[in-house]
């Protein structure tokens, strides 16, 4: 089976970037033949190619709208279509969705998209939300199948009036275990505090502020936050940090290449969003054992469970992440007990192979359509 993979960004790793790499990954080593394009060079473009995956970069496929690149751009990704003569491509992100799922009808060639969280979701402005599921609701007909990563997202779809239920299938994102990390930090504890991470960009989706106003009323307690990630946002959330008088407390990491070491380093994994899909680095804290406390946004749910392998919180909910937080820093026996059992959900649930297999699946029933 040869499989065309398109994203529409190089510049930055996002989830849906580590996933599509993971993805292209397992279905090469499956016995299959990929080829990835994205959008410029970049961070995924040499990824991609540590991993030994053919990546192709793409001239002008960027995330802002432009009618006459994007025409271009339309031109450019059909193409490489022809050249490569796919059984089926598979979309990630919306640009590259709506650009590479109307080329592929053009050429006939079946096309899979995954919605990597719909931006028509709770948390987005009414305005955005009408228009992105009016584009959603006409581009479900260049669909041969559309995958979700969470039963809500399905829901939302449906509910949305986007697509049918024989044509969207969920399929619950998974990650690669990381057997040579072993949990539990032997280094310095700090003095006794307990360390918090949170790993997301700095951008309107992840709400960074909410977590820093928690902590603040925290500030008499043993613990210390890190922050991985960059991002526009970032200035305005030192300032905010600067502010409490938290600069002992909270440290700023970056975009770095050894997240999962990071957070096996870490007792708690916080994540605060307006929306969300369903987070890899969920996942990661899991995979880590850790507990975990977010947001109870999008499909966050169906991987946490709320008061059993962490704390769920509603979206903007500021005495209820104080509340989860106190609780988990205060105690090493509750940190320890959900930790485990986030662990063992992981494994059933979430692993590498689940979301491979399932992808596969779908391809499968594609083509046999």
């Amino acid at each position: 089976m040869r499989v065309v993979y398109v994203i529409t960004r190089s510049d930055v790793m996002g989830g849906a970037s580590i996933h599509l790499l993971d993805l292209a990954k397992g279905v090469q080593s499956r016995g299959h033949n990929v080829t990835i394009l994205v959008g410029g060079e970049g961070i995924v473009v040499d990824r991609a190619r540590e991993k030994g995956l053919p990546c192709v970069p793409l001239r002008y496929l960027v995330r802002e709208i432009s009618l006459f690149r994007d025409l271009r751009c339309y031109f450019e990704i059909k193409a490489h279509f022809e050249a490569l003569d796919p059984d089926l491509v598979h979309l990630h992100s919306a640009k590259a969705g709506i650009l590479g799922r109307i080329a592929a009808s053009a050429l006939e060639i079946p096309a899979v998209y995954t919605a990597h969280g719909w931006a028509f979701t709770e948390g987005v402005s009414a305005s955005s939300r009408r228009l992105y599921a009016f584009v959603e609701q006409h581009m479900a007909r260049f669909s041969s199948q559309i995958i979700t990563v969470s039963d809500y997202d399905r829901r939302l779809a449906l509910n949305t009036g986007v697509g049918t239920p024989g044509l969207i299938t969920t399929v619950h994102n998974g990650i690669p275990d990381a057997p040579n990390v072993v949990h539990g930090y032997d280094g310095d504890p700090s003095a006794g505090r307990v360390r918090l991470i949170m790993v997301a960009r700095f951008e309107q989706q992840k709400d960074h502020e909410l977590l820093v106003n928690a902590l603040a009323s925290l500030a008499g307690l043993e613990w210390e936050l890190e922050l991985v990630g960059d991002g526009p946002n970032l200035e305005s959330v030192r300032e905010l940090v600067n502010g409490f008088g938290l600069n002992d407390k909270v440290e700023f990491t970056g975009a770095r290449h050894d997240v999962p070491q990071r957070i096996q380093r870490a007792d708690v994994l916080v994540l605060t969003s307006r929306w969300e899909g369903l987070p890899l680095t969920i996942l990661e804290g899991m995979r880590a054992g850790l507990p975990v406390v977010a947001s109870d946004v999008g499909g966050v749910r169906e991987s946490v469970e709320h008061g059993r392998t962490g704390y769920l919180v509603p979206r903007a909910g500021l005495k209820e992440l104080e509340a989860a937080l106190r609780q988990l820093i205060a105690s090493p026996e509750l940190r320890r007990e959900m930790g485990l059992k986030g662990r063992k959900r992981f494994e059933e649930e979430f692993t590498f192979e689940h979301m491979l297999d399932g992808t596969l699946q779908v391809y499968e029933g594609v083509l046999r359509a």
